[in-house]
């Protein structure tokens, strides 16, 4: 018999844990290859942690609830004959392990030995105090956490001497700034103490229902909620004629089903159209840092789905402009059949930097969608109706049945004018309303 070690696998770059919401074998059950042990969740999506091997299940190393790292060992598997190259997996995690410690190292020694910047701080220190402090290797988070006495709050030397002092003695911990983070992300990390505000008290009586919110929904509300504190949100609305799309598609539909065996919807034109506009204005496909903004090499549309429970859920579609109708199709109906099953992977919602979201789906005509953060900016579609229009010919203007729909903008008004928020979306309809009638898919 041989034991072997279940570890949290990676989930994806930017995923580092996962909280474990059901453990779906118990101590003494028998485990197949590849079958599901226990059921995990990240900030966006949940999944399934598979195991790589047959055996009995021996050992829970964590319980229900309970915060876990990538790379740690969740459970313990009994197997029969010997372990799958367990020394050879621990020898490897050791060395791993070693390399990283001695990359901190160097981190550090080459932070300790960059002279002081004393330019990256909003306060002034006088050239006595800046040399104290170079001398007694005092950093600038430090200084400037320092509450000085002089004039206008400025630190004065008898100020550096006495924390200095103080330091020597351990009556004060040392503010020191992470290897490579300025005074201002050291800033940006510490908790900000806001005003409590009081909640509406919420009158219950003998008939109400009281349901607690899910951890998605939970997780959801705070987005949204941070979205709207985070950015100024402001909308534009515009009307497309989007009847050569719905003509071309009732001709296709059946002949694309049977030859790409995919399903061919509305979504993946509209993607392909908000890719186009996003390469002609690269300015809507930025995300903000603080007072920086962020270009984004890639275009990666998120498209928001609804959950069988109601909840929402944004995957992503990488390098939406590289693709293809077909691609687009294939792309939209896989994420969409995941979302719907719960087989979406934690790194499936990562790295989107625009988002599409089709309220018209629920026979909305438009809506004031929240921008889905970092990004700076989202587009809804509304449905497709058929309107009457006036339909401007040669032979002068008639009233015929076109069919219609609104897209609405969100975007953030802190970044993104109305000239460019106004002018990407009408780019978007002019995409549509162009739409070759005669093309393949």
């Amino acid at each position: 018999m041989a034991r072997f070690e279940l570890k949290l696998p990676k989930m994806g770059e930017s995923v580092a844990e996962a909280t474990i919401t059901n453990w779906l074998k118990e101590v003494g059950d028998k485990i197949e290859a590849d079958e599901a042990v226990l059921e995990i969740a990240t900030d966006k999506v949940d999944s399934e942690v598979p195991s790589e091997v047959s055996g009995i299940l021996v050992e829970q190393l964590f319980g229900k609830d309970d915060l876990v790292q990538v790379g740690q060992t969740i459970a313990i598997i009994e197997t029969e004959g010997d372990a799958p190259a367990v020394k050879a997996v621990e020898e490897a995690a050791f060395a791993a392990e070693v390399t990283e410690i001695e990359n901190t190292i160097e981190t550090v020694k080459e932070t300790m030995s960059t002279p002081q910047d004393f330019t990256t701080s909003d306060k002034f220190f006088s050239p006595l105090v800046k040399n104290i402090a170079k001398e007694e290797g005092i950093s600038i988070a430090e200084l400037d956490g320092m509450q000085g006495s002089g004039k206008e709050g400025r630190v004065t030397k008898e100020d550096i001497l006495k924390y200095i002092e103080d330091r020597k003695s351990g009556a004060v911990t040392p503010k020191v700034a992470e290897p490579g983070k300025t005074v201002e992300a050291v800033k940006a990390a510490e908790p900000i103490v806001q005003k409590s505000q009081q909640a509406v008290p919420v009158s219950v009586n003998g008939g109400d229902e009281i349901i607690e919110m899910d951890r998605m929904r939970k997780l959801i509300s705070g987005y949204m909620v941070a979205s709207v504190q985070t950015s100024a949100h402001v909308q534009s609305f515009i009307e497309v004629d989007v009847t050569n799309i719905v003509k071309w598609r009732d001709k296709v539909k059946t002949a694309f089903e049977k030859r790409e065996g995919e399903k061919l919807t509305f979504t993946p034109i509209m993607m392909e159209a908000v890719a186009k506009a996003l390469k002609d204005f690269p300015g809507m496909n930025i995300s903000v840092d603080g007072d920086y903004i962020i270009k984004k090499k890639n275009i990666n549309l998120g498209m928001a789905a609804a959950l069988p429970n109601g909840n929402l859920i944004v995957p992503v579609i990488k390098n939406a402009d590289q693709l293809n109708l077909v691609g687009m199709a294939k792309a939209v109906n896989d994420l969409g059949n995941r979302a719907k099953t719960g087989k979406l992977k934690p790194d499936d919602t990562q790295g989107g930097t625009y988002t599409v979201t089709n309220v018209g789906t629920f026979g909305s005509v438009f809506g004031t969608p929240i921008i889905n953060q970092p990004q700076v900016g989202i587009l809804a579609l509304g449905a497709i109706r058929k309107v009457p229009a006036v339909i401007e010919t040669p032979e002068g203007d008639f009233i015929g049945i076109r069919q219609k729909m609104f897209l609405s903008h969100s975007y953030d008004h802190r970044v993104v004018d109305g000239a460019l928020g106004g002018s990407f979306v009408k780019r978007v309809a002019e995409y549509l309303e162009a739409f070759d009638v005669d093309r393949d898919f």
